[in-house]
């Protein structure tokens, strides 16, 4: 992404990155873990071992997630602020009532659509509790 003007006093001219490589989130059993987010999710399982498994969240996509096993798991937690935000990571949908419907259909929990005009949002919890997000 190209930026014309100043930032902070600084002039920017186009960023240092092209994209994530990837997202880590805490889990309990990175096997039973990795089946919930292929059945649910429909992400796909690049390789898994007894503390991690790395799966794509498409063929297409760059980005890869890492499901960790922590000791002593607790879900989450983004810090108190005053933006609204309660999770780190927000997915892009194909479809944002698709996704929503499939979630549900699929006893996902799932909290309620919010947002205004075309920006629409909703937050969904995985295996372990993890907040995570889906956003237009």
């Amino acid at each position: 992404m190209e930026h014309d003007g100043k930032v902070g006093g600084r002039i920017l001219t186009q960023s240092i990155f092209k994209g994530m490589e990837g997202v880590f989130i805490p889990v309990k059993n990175p096997a039973k873990s990795a089946e919930w987010y292929e059945e649910k999710l429909g992400f796909l399982l690049l390789y898994q071992e007894a503390e991690a498994a790395v799966m794509k969240i498409s063929e297409s996509s760059q980005t890869v997630v890492c499901l960790v096993r922590t000791d002593n798991h607790q879900p989450m937690c983004f810090p108190d602020n005053q933006f609204g935000v309660g999770k780190y990571y927000n997915f892009i949908p194909q479809d944002f009532e698709e996704t929503y419907r499939a979630l549900v259909e699929k006893d996902v929990s799932v909290g309620p659509v919010g947002g205004e005009g075309e920006m629409k949002y909703f937050t969904f919890y995985d295996l372990d509790g993890n907040p995570l997000g889906v956003c237009n």
